[in-house]
């Protein structure tokens, strides 16, 4: 089923063919084809933890987390019945542990309300915890082999490079339709790993293309950052439950000062705290805090 209703969408100058650009995409991709681990699965529930892990974190980084993840939670129940300490202690090392946690929330869903089975349609993905709508499009294009809107950096940096070459600021809005019309109905998932395999080689190639969207923002330096003290945290509690929060606190400030920063302001530690306990990382009883 096409993804759009009605006349094809205008092409830009650039490539105003859309054979030609197709033909472009698939050479290259076929030529630069990166043999992922969680490539050609049609498990929705493996393929949905690569997604979820690849969100702001290099696939070169990937690839031993989510192999050791799927050996200890092979399935959705499984993740499911894990206390929700092991499965943030097997995310230790990639960062952004909500991603963690949200993945969680979706397996105890999914095992508690749909048998242990993800929904099969982008529309139902995105109502669980922590899929957005290039991750649903994802694992309807890469676990079913439907056709899908994915547009993520490196689909995005593709369509950039080849179709608007000296534009600055282009909304996704403009992009959408054109990926939309690219999109097979049969083999969605060998185009999208044509256009990711192309997108990642452009990165080394030239000035990161998509740097030129309008939606793209430059992450935050970790270092320092009130994200890298939530991280630091985490890591201490799961080594450490039942940990009392004056000797966290002490934990954390030896950690910053061993950086060459000052103590952690109080009003600052009692924040992030907070945070953790009211997101569901920490348990805390009395002045007690668990993972």
């Amino acid at each position: 089923m096409p993804l759009t209703d009605g006349p094809r969408p205008a092409w830009p100058p650039a490539v105003p063919d859309r054979e030609a650009f197709t033909a472009l995409v698939r050479e290259r991709g076929a030529a630069l084809y990166r043999d992922l681990p969680w490539r050609n699965l049609d498990d929705p529930y493996a393929v949905l933890v690569s997604e979820i892990m690849l969100q702001q974190t290099q696939v070169a980084r990937v690839g031993r987390f989510w192999e050791r993840f799927m050996a200890l939670f092979p399935t959705i129940d499984a993740l499911a019945s894990a206390d929700t300490s092991d499965v943030l202690a097997q995310w230790q090392g990639l960062g952004y542990n909500r991603r963690a946690l949200a993945l969680k929330r979706t397996a105890d869903l999914c095992a508690a309300e749909r048998g242990g089975q993800l929904p099969c349609t982008a529309e139902e993905l995105v109502q669980l915890p922590g899929i957005g709508p290039a991750t649903a499009a994802g694992v309807v294009a890469f676990a079913f082999d439907r056709p899908s809107l994915y547009l993520e950096t490196n689909v995005r940096t593709v369509f950039l490079h080849e179709l608007f070459p000296n534009r600055e600021g282009v909304r996704d809005r403009e992009l959408a339709p054109l990926v939309a019309d690219t999109c097979p109905e049969e083999g969605a998932r060998a185009w999208y790993y044509a256009l990711l395999d192309y997108g990642a080689h452009l990165k080394t190639q030239v000035a990161n293309p998509s740097r030129r969207s309008a939606h793209h923002t430059r992450q935050s330096a970790f270092e320092g950052s009130r994200r890298q003290k939530r991280a630091e945290l985490v890591r201490i509690v799961l080594a450490a439950p039942g940990i009392a929060v004056p000797e966290l606190a002490e934990r954390l400030d030896a950690f910053e000062q061993a950086a060459g920063r000052p103590c952690v302001d109080a009003d600052v530690f009692d924040g992030i705290v907070a945070d953790l306990v009211s997101e569901g990382f920490f348990r805390r009883e009395g002045d007690l805090l668990f993972a």
